[in-house]
């Protein structure tokens, strides 16, 4: 640690300090700085420049003047103690705890800017993990070590699922330990007491380790909390060979803290004013997930952000589907209609669904009833809208069936609400169940001897 002060700043925003001078400088080296009244403030270096060092503080500005405001340089980079007693824990973007428990002591600091895990070193994602959703089970499937993102939009329960999620979530027909690490990013302090209380009630924070940053919290906290998240996932997993589901809500609010620190850097903007390194930043986040060749855990990713006027081309969720594999989308139409989860199993996506499913895993038939489920849904909605113009007279007997296999799927199959937990074979059951309403000769997706074992058609 240094015991130079420099008092070289040319420059103060309300976020940023720009210092001139700065010997041996390093890029998300820690500072303090010290204020004319004596107090100290932490900072983060941002840009190791030829000519300025530009420092995030920690906090608002003020108070901070030309000349007389001294900056330390630390020689280190901003940690996280991890240990076993992580679990059960709240802490805020810092790694600070503010569940009124002590500090953490025991155990071995990790730096927070961890690298993404080298392809040569992955280990393909293959096992299951039930959430107990039946329109991210069955249609959506997660797979151990995915990156799976929720696409939502301002005023959606997407946080009533993401606790639903973090309640249920579990591998099926594992002994191994399963941890779930929660990252709540730039929320309002009633969706942290929300997030708080239900974690509670459930008795999941037992196995889980919360991280929440308040909005009112400075961008800098927003910008750390993920990989502080992600490092103590990474410590659960890779050193303690726990299954870890990690849950990130909102990457949105992540996102437009570096277009602020972009502005306040005068950064040329990329599209619609946000960095053009978002897409790398974004990436050295959820490229952290994943399983390790030779070693026992893994790291699966959810993700949730909230698409900015509802537009899934903006560049947060289009620049995120392109890093993930997959998305699950929320719809605005069927919260209308009081469907919950409101999840859109059409335009929901899961790349590594096959290699997650099948015999051995969830069930055989588990691609085909998807598949035909897709397909009859997908129809019956075209049926609907055509219903609605010519009017449901003008329909066939077997058009109108879909109609209602339709309607019936959207009440019983993806509305389940938030509190109910389904297993897989549940689901696949109920997925026949509303097959039935359809004529037989229509299961053009289905095999014979999968309608013999499962169908519930009248022989």
């Amino acid at each position: 640690m240094s015991d130079v002060y420099y008092k070289s700043i040319k420059k103060i925003t309300n976020i940023l300090l720009f210092l001139e001078n700065v010997k041996n400088p390093a890029y998300n080296e820690l500072v303090e700085i010290e204020l004319d009244d004596g107090r100290v403030v932490s900072g983060q270096i941002l840009d190791a420049g030829e000519r300025f060092t530009v420092i995030q503080a920690f906090g608002e500005t003020t108070g901070m003047h030309i000349g007389t405001t001294k900056v330390r340089l630390t020689g280190e980079t901003a940690k996280f103690t991890v240990g076993e007693d992580i679990l059960g824990r709240i802490f805020n973007g810092l790694g600070e705890p503010i569940d009124g428990g002590p500090m953490i002591f025991q155990g071995e600091k990790k730096d927070i800017n961890g690298a993404p895990i080298n392809p040569y070193a992955r280990e393909e994602p293959s096992e299951f993990i039930q959430t107990g959703v039946s329109s991210i089970d069955a249609m959506n499937t997660l797979v151990r070590g995915q990156k799976l993102p929720i696409f939502s939009a301002s005023g959606m329960k997407h946080n009533e699922l993401a606790v639903q999620i973090v309640r249920q979530a579990k591998i099926l027909g594992e002994s191994e330990k399963f941890a779930v690490v929660f990252g709540g990013i730039g929320i309002t302090s009633e969706a942290a007491n929300f997030f708080k209380d239900e974690f509670e009630k459930s008795g999941s924070l037992a196995r889980t380790v919360a991280f929440l940053n308040l909005s009112s919290s400075p961008s800098m906290e927003r910008i750390i909390l993920p990989r502080i998240a992600l490092t103590a996932a990474e410590y659960l997993a890779h050193d303690k060979g726990m299954q870890v589901l990690v849950v990130l809500t909102d990457m949105t609010n992540y996102c437009e803290g570096l277009k602020e620190i972009s502005a306040a850097r005068e950064e040329v903007p990329g599209r619609r004013g946000y960095p053009g390194y978002m897409y790398t930043d974004l990436a050295s986040i959820f490229e952290r997930a994943g399983k390790i060749k030779n070693k026992g855990g893994s790291i699966t990713q959810l993700p949730i952000l909230t698409m900015p006027g509802d537009d899934i081309t903006h560049p947060i969720p289009d620049l995120t589907g392109y890093i993930t594999e997959g998305q699950i989308v929320l719809s605005r139409e069927l919260e209308k209609k009081g469907i919950a989860p409101n999840i859109d199993v059409l335009t929901s996506l899961s790349r590594l669904m096959n290699q997650g499913i099948g015999t051995g895993k969830t069930r055989e038939d588990h691609r085909d009833v998807a598949n035909q489920l897709f397909a009859a849904y997908a129809r019956g909605k075209d049926l609907r809208s055509l219903a609605e113009v010519v009017g449901e007279g003008a329909l066939s007997e077997s058009d109108k069936k879909f109609v209602g296999f339709y309607d019936e799927f959207e009440k019983r199959f993806v509305n389940q609400g938030y509190g109910e937990n389904r297993p897989i074979a549940e689901t696949l059951d109920l997925g026949w169940e509303l097959l039935s309403m359809l004529d037989k000769s229509e299961m053009k997706r289905l095999k014979e001897a999968e309608i013999s074992k499962y169908g519930k058609w009248k022989q």
